[in-house]
């Protein structure tokens, strides 16, 4: 298991059952960003891989 392992069963166990849009998810990423600038590479990277994880040309 990985230590992010833990933070993903929280977040899932509180807010699991709840639905948000992607604009939400959106604005809460760049809050965080505005945060704690120095986990901006990684918050892009996941970003840009959730928006192209249907992507046909990465099979």
């Amino acid at each position: 298991m990985y230590f992010t392992d833990r933070g993903i069963e929280e977040l899932v166990e509180r807010r699991g059952d709840e639905q948000i849009s992607v604009e939400w998810l959106g604005e809460r990423l760049r809050d965080f960003v505005d945060l704690n600038p120095e986990f901006e590479t990684p918050i892009e990277r996941f970003a840009t891989w959730l928006a192209r994880l249907d992507d046909e040309d990465d099979d």
